[in-house]
């Protein structure tokens, strides 16, 4: 049986991005993230891709080039955008799904572009990069992995977190559809991690794999993310739906 949580690992006293030892990880549980499901609402913006940088040479001669994947990684205290930035910056090809909302302050009406999933983005490229930015205490003492954690035998084995291409493929498609009835959760929703895998083939949500369930009060295709997130697309008739 597999568990899923998100842990902190051990910062590289010494600074830098050097990964540390995998044998000096320690458990230190970070702030709970909020749990509720909560309706995303205005118009919905998604941030630019970058390509990675230096890493799509071909591999030499006798090496294996090792795998690349989404991570989802999480941050503390509302700094996902912050630490998307620096991957941005740094040739890394990352995630973050946004929202514009608008606000008054001092009597003027400005649009401003804020995170749709707390503490949240997703990052692509081998475990080792990944590393190099998790383990590194200095600039980035604030990011964590979310663990797979897996019983082995009477051990604990743990791996940073996966996600597969066509999960992030389906939330950005449901961020870039605009719709006001998006519902975020952070963790699962029993509902749909029973519902059938399906594909929406028509609408705005076209393109969309995911579990389907009634929520709400409407039937919905939601994206599960192993206990870490539950994306809901709004309402979609039975005729959008292909099982898969």
């Amino acid at each position: 049986m597999d568990l899923y949580c998100a842990t902190s690992d051990v910062k590289d006293s010494r600074g830098g991005r050097s990964p540390s030892p995998r044998a000096g990880l320690a458990s230190d549980v970070l702030p709970e993230a909020r749990t509720p499901a909560t309706a995303c609402s205005s118009h919905t913006g998604v941030s630019t891709e970058y390509a990675l940088s230096g890493t799509d040479q071909e591999p030499q001669p006798g090496k294996t080039e090792a795998a690349r994947h989404w991570y989802a990684l999480r941050t503390t205290y509302g700094r996902e955008k912050k630490a998307y930035d620096y991957f941005v910056a740094h040739g890394v090809k990352a995630f973050l799904p946004t929202v514009r909302k608008v606000r008054k302050t001092d009597g003027r009406t400005t649009t401003v572009e804020v995170s749709r999933i707390p503490n949240i983005f997703f990052a692509y490229g081998t475990e080792e990069e990944m590393k190099s930015f998790v383990y590194d205490n200095v600039n980035l003492p604030y990011l964590r992995f979310y663990y797979r954690h897996t019983h082995v035998g009477n051990k604990i084995v743990k791996t940073p977190l996966t996600v597969p291409d066509k999960q992030i493929d389906s939330l950005r498609i449901i961020c870039n559809a605009g719709e006001d009835n998006v519902i975020v959760a952070t963790g699962d929703i029993g509902k749909f991690k029973e519902g059938q895998t399906v594909r929406i083939t028509e609408g705005k949500f076209a393109g969309v794999t995911g579990k389907v369930a009634r929520y709400h009060g409407q039937q919905r295709v939601a994206v599960v993310i192993d206990s870490v997130l539950t994306v809901c697309t709004a309402y979609i008739p039975s005729a959008f739906l292909r099982r898969i």
